[in-house]
């Protein structure tokens, strides 16, 4: 039976090592895709620049609507990394989260 245990445990372990690897990959993906986003807005700014003034208000509250979901995208994305790493962390130290030192009020 314990040869059935040792096999799961292989198996457990590839697992484990494939999701650890695409989460970095989609972390690496979204980067990217962050990156590419920001030129684009520095892109629609500079064509903004040289629309006629008349014209120009519709494109800069535009441009500053975009700007706006932009700072959430980013915000969020650090949200989840900084969650990710405090997992990761909590992960090769042996800390659960359950320990008597961090719950509060005791």
């Amino acid at each position: 039976m314990s040869s059935d245990f040792e096999g799961y445990e292989q198996d457990f372990a590839v697992l484990t090592a494939e999701i650890t690897d695409e989460k970095k990959q989609m972390v690496a993906n979204v980067e990217k895709q962050l990156e590419e986003a920001r030129e684009l807005l520095e892109q629609m700014e500079l064509e903004v620049r040289e629309i006629p003034a008349q014209s120009r208000g519709m494109y800069s509250s535009r441009m500053r609507s975009y700007k706006q979901e932009m700072g959430k995208l980013e915000a969020d994305f650090k949200r989840s990394r900084i969650a990710y790493s405090d997992e990761v962390r909590n992960e090769l130290l042996g800390d659960d989260g359950n320990s008597s030192e961090n719950q509060v009020g005791c």
